[in-house]
């Protein structure tokens, strides 16, 4: 015999472990089993032994479902009480339970014996069945049984003693053999209320036959041997069975509508009149209105899409391709603009298009031709508000993020005013990326457009604290935005013989042709690293090497650009000492070259800013408060916040734009709004042919390939696919439609969020309270 005590100390075996130790002890040959439980379930099935011996098992304070799927040869006795499910699926075991049983003792048994020495819980016996080729399973219970017992039975024998159950109403509960259609369920003692399709008879031959057969084994199964003389006296005993179909056709039985049968035969109240004043109103497994479980929403325009939520400024594209489908290609153009000045500059030259690596379509075949599009935005312009609202603000830096936050405020009607230090306004665009990446003119005509639109631009003026003070009282609002100009690099041996990249780069924009060795080494490997080794090439470099201590952050295709001009990145290499000849890593290896420069990042130059604790800072960079401040009335944007892509600083110039405007007319405005992605589980991409990537259109004709993601492209597919016709499209003119779901026929089947491709509609729960459900003690 296997003894298996489950608690040792203060550990408790877990259900898992015991059950993989019983069947291990099994497949071992072992057929004795004492467990010593403390709430394991499952605990006795389904388990087999290999040469067909019976098991027994023998349990103490066993959990749930003690012999659950129990198979033929398996035998348990199990002292005291146990939980619910006692012998659930029950196949064809012997389970014999000395105590009480729980709720659903016998539920879904199909074979064996279960014989329980006590009391029964809530719907014990239900779903009993018998598969004619087996023998019937049987349930037997000594005191009584809890209500709904043998609830849509289905075969087998039931036993109901209804020893000490003398102060019970009813031995078999209330609202037994709910349902029933097979099976016999014999009792004894009092009982009522059951459905009019189950006769009441007395026993015949045949049963007392059964019963008196069966009685001495279930008495001594529970110990219970000495009631044998007050149970066997059969004229107090009665059963109950279905209806026969046969029987059916032939009763006088009244069939009430099923509103009558709620209301004067169910439970009084209703079965759930604790948490509801039940109207007794019948309803459909389909519903319209009110009872429908899910109601669906057209959420156009909602949801970012991918392309929308991956750009940090937020550029939404789905909506230009949307304007050029209605062929509306000027209002295409002009879009991009509301949300940056440099749709060529940045979107279609420099940007290395985030929201092309997130676009849907890009798990088609290839994604859309966003960047490019940029392109045809170069010349565009955008109406300006006649009205001005007399407010001014100063933005200091002329780069990207102070140029996109002077954009924003233009287009509201304030007087910009943008200083920066440079001879040219432009910032890195104008300073730092090469010319082969950023044509010249392409920047002009941008920046032009911004002088076009209002924005003063003041070149040549350095600001200092004095001046600092003077513009904050001058203005409304400042915005800070004056970029990282300072190269940073550690104290390496030999720091003093580098060359600063950022500084080497603005000289070849300037046109001064700044000098270079034949051997140069670049350090950093990020997309600075690769300008400044395709500027070391064009001034005459012969040879660049790019090391860095990690994988190469840079672009792809700016890696590749620079291997092809014949460079050469090493990785990982951390440098120790720069010398005349080349530059050392920590373990020795040594690199040849004559000049070193660096480019592993800048940061801000911030003096001009009063020097106290009014303006918290993260080493080199400033931390503004959740509305983009800095002090009052002052607001930070781009890379004096912390370094980023030339994209993130037209997102962090427009966020600051947003609170200054807001700021000077005194206005309360939510967050900065940021849109939740669209689900990708919501857009179908089977409605999309493939492309063969030689068959791309140009970028402006991609109007077919976007998935115009969580924006309608008016298809009209789900107009055509809703079974009850409950979609109406409405032409509100001007281009602009809309579609309702009218809830008095809409029945909540959720086509029409699953057909549509675009992920606009979105099935909800139905928010519209029913009345029939309590609040505290009141009905609504």
């Amino acid at each position: 015999m296997l003894k298996i005590d489950t608690l040792k100390g203060h550990d408790r075996m877990s259900t898992q472990d015991l059950l993989l130790t019983v069947s291990a002890a099994v497949a071992n040959g072992e057929t004795e089993f004492d467990i010593t439980a403390s709430g394991q379930h499952d605990i006795g099935g389904p388990l087999w032994h290999p040469e067909g011996k019976t098991l027994h098992f023998h349990v103490t304070n066993a959990g749930q479902r003690l012999g659950s799927m129990c198979l033929n040869n398996t035998e348990i006795v199990a002292d005291g009480s146990v939980a619910a499910d006692v012998g659930w699926l029950n196949a064809g075991g012997k389970i014999i339970v000395k105590g009480d049983a729980g709720d659903t003792a016998g539920h879904c048994s199909a074979g064996g014996k279960i014989y329980i020495g006590g009391r029964g819980g809530t719907r014990t016996g239900s779903l009993m069945k018998h598969d004619p080729l087996y023998e019937e399973p049987q349930l037997w219970i000594l005191k009584n049984v809890g209500s709904f017992a043998f609830e849509f039975m289905g075969g087998g024998r039931a036993v109901v003693c209804g020893f000490d159950s003398e102060e019970f109403d009813s031995v078999l509960g209330e609202r037994p053999c709910v349902g029933m259609v097979g099976g016999t369920v014999y009792f004894r003692g009092r009982a009522h209320n059951h459905p009019a399709d189950i006769l009441l008879e007395d026993l015949d031959a045949s049963d007392i036959a059964f019963l008196s057969g069966g009685m001495d084994e279930f008495l001594k199964a529970v110990e219970k041997e000495e009631l044998h003389d007050e149970l066997s006296d059969w004229s107090q005993w009665h059963k109950l069975r279905p209806l026969s179909f046969e029987e059916k056709q032939h009763t006088n039985i009244k069939h009430v509508d099923m509103r009558s049968f709620r209301q004067k035969e169910w439970i009084k109240g209703g079965l759930f009149s604790d948490v509801a004043v039940d109207d007794f109103a019948v309803k459909n497994l389909v519903e319209k209105g009110l009872y429908r479980q899910r109601v669906p929403v057209w959420n156009n325009a909602k949801y970012a899409a991918p392309c929308e939520f991956a750009c940090p400024a937020h550029i939404p594209t789905q909506l230009r391709y949307k304007l050029l489908r209605t062929d509306k290609q000027e209002e295409a153009v002009k879009l991009i603009l509301e949300y940056t000045p440099f749709p060529g500059s940045v979107c279609a030259s420099v940007c290395p298009n985030p929201c092309m690596d997130a676009c849907t379509r890009a798990k088609i075949d290839q994604a859309v031709q966003i960047g490019p599009l940029g392109f045809q935005s170069v010349y565009a312009k955008l109406d300006m508000p006649a009205t001005k609202t007399g407010k001014k603000i100063a933005v200091l830096g002329g780069g990207v993020a102070g140029l996109a936050a002077a954009w924003q405020l233009i287009q509201r009607g304030h007087d910009v005013t943008v200083y920066d230090d440079d001879d040219h306004i432009g910032g890195k665009l104008e300073q730092v990326i090469p010319r082969a990446r950023l044509p010249h003119e392409l920047l002009q005509a941008e920046l032009k457009r911004i002088e076009d639109a209002g924005v003063k631009f003041v070149p040549k003026y350095k600001v200092d604290t004095a001046k600092f003070a003077s513009i904050k009282k001058e203005n409304d609002a400042v915005i800070v935005a004056t970029g990282g100009h300072k190269s940073r690099f550690f104290p390496w041996e030999g720091a003093e013989k580098l060359t600063m990249g950022l500084t080497f780069l603005k000289a070849i924009n300037r046109g001064e042709h700044p000098h270079v060795g034949k051997n140069v080494i670049v350090i950093g490997c990020g997309n600075s690293g690769m300008d400044t080794a395709r500027g070391a090439y064009d001034m005459g470099a012969e040879k660049v090497t790019c090391i860095d201590v990690q994988k190469p952050a840079a672009f792809q295709n700016e890696i590749d650009h620079i291997e092809q001009m014949g460079g050469k990145l090493v990785w990982p290499f951390m440098t120790a000492k720069i010398t005349d000849d080349g530059i050392y890593d920590n373990n020795g290896r040594f690199i040849e070259g004559d000049m070193v420069i660096v480019s592993i990042g800048e940061a801000p130059i911030l003096d001009y800013l009063p020097q106290n604790d009014s303006i918290k800072k993260f080493r080199d960079w400033l931390v503004p408060g959740k509305d983009n401040a800095i002090l009052d009335g002052v607001f930070a944007a781009g890379d004096v916040i912390k370094p980023g892509r030339l994209v993130d600083a037209i997102g962090s110039g427009n966020k600051a734009a947003y609170y200054a405007d807001a700021y000077v007319l005194h206005k309360d405005v939510p967050t900065f709004p940021e849109k939740k992605e669209v689900s990708a589980d919501t857009l179908d991409k089977e409605y999309f042919e493939k492309y063969h990537h030689t068959d791309l259109p140009e970028p402006i004709g991609d109007v077919d390939r976007c998935v115009s993601c969580g924006t309608c492209r008016d298809c009209k597919t789900c107009l055509d696919s809703c079974p009850e016709k409950a979609i109406d499209r409405i032409d509100h003119g001007m281009g602009i439609i809309e579609y309702k779901s009218d809830g008095n026929k809409c029945i909540g089947c959720g086509i029409c969020a699953g057909v549509c491709p675009c992920g606009i509609w979105e099935l909800t729960a139905n928010p519209e309270p029913i009345k029939m459900y309590r609040t505290g003690n009141k009905a609504e």
